[in-house]
């Protein structure tokens, strides 16, 4: 399940910001399997390999993901000529989740193949990653007072509302902490799904004959397993969430009208350039 930060629409929208931006965007082949680095390191003959894994996802996306982007970009910027409700929201967030889950499975086959040329010592160094980062989270999100908690959740709802409507004022300042304030805690819960999906993963990471297909259906099966606290938290939290995004929007200035509408156009540009970069002269998908 996505976190908090994530399932905030506004927010799903600048994580698409972050992703489409042209010059990052093009330098998703050095940043992935650096980022990868993070976890396992690679030798060389391992990234060569992994260069060529990422050529044909990298025309994958670009040719097949960002036009459907560009899509849900226009129900957007169409959502914002009539009042929006919670249930249009939850839509939008729709959209977003299963471009997501396509990403997630798409991007899950490069990594699979690459999972046959690592080392078991590199696989125990991945793992062993994976739980530091864990602990990290524990430490940082399990510590916090409840107050803190609701202070963090106003501070990112605030966040992601400056970046798309600019200067918010007090009274939707003041929407947004009471939103905070009836948001449930969902970081232990999260970090147990979390731990237990690491546990999982160790067994399946032994690489016994047919791993991969287990590792697929074990990734299937994670989001339709979910516990029912975590899941009752969730469904909550979205419902707080899809009803802030409609007050917000349906409430914004005309000054927060022309912010939102010229960064969903900056957006939109954006991925028609990426569009258009990743088409060869004659129209047809570069490689």
């Amino acid at each position: 399940m996505l976190r908090l930060c994530r399932v905030w629409i506004l927010g799903a929208l600048l994580f698409l910001s972050a992703c489409s931006s042209t010059f990052v965007y093009n330098r998703l082949d050095f940043l992935l399997p650096w980022y990868l680095d993070d976890y396992a390191e690679l030798n060389r003959e391992q990234e060569t390999y992994l260069d060529e894994l990422l050529s044909p996802f990298l025309a994958w996306h670009r040719t097949q993901e960002l036009p459907s982007y560009v899509s849900i970009l226009g129900g957007i910027e169409d959502s914002l000529n009539r009042p929006l409700t919670p249930a249009a929201a939850a839509a939008i967030f729709d959209e977003f989740q299963t471009a997501w889950f396509r990403l997630e499975g798409e991007s899950l086959e490069w990594l699979l193949n690459l999972g046959t040329q690592l080392s078991d010592e590199q696989i125990a160094d991945f793992l062993q990653a994976l739980w530091k980062q864990q602990d990290e989270f524990e430490e940082e999100y399990l510590e916090r007072s409840d107050e803190e908690f609701y202070q963090d959740s106003y501070d990112n709802l605030l966040d992601r509302s400056q970046d798309y409507l600019g200067t918010v004022s007090e009274k939707q300042r003041e929407l947004l902490r009471q939103s905070s304030r009836g948001l449930l805690r969902s970081d232990k819960a999260w970090l147990q799904e979390r731990a237990d999906w690491f546990t999982q993963l160790g067994i399946l990471l032994e690489r016994e004959p047919q791993w991969q297909q287990r590792v697929r259906e074990a990734v299937v099966a994670r989001r339709e397993t979910i516990s029912p606290e975590y899941l009752r938290i969730y469904e909550h939290n979205m419902s707080i969430i899809y009803d802030v995004v409609a007050q917000l929007l349906n409430e914004r200035s005309e000054r927060q009208d022309r912010h939102l509408r010229n960064k969903l156009s900056e957006l939109r540009e954006d991925l028609e350039v990426l569009i258009a970069q990743g088409k060869g002269p004659a129209g047809t998908p570069s490689g």
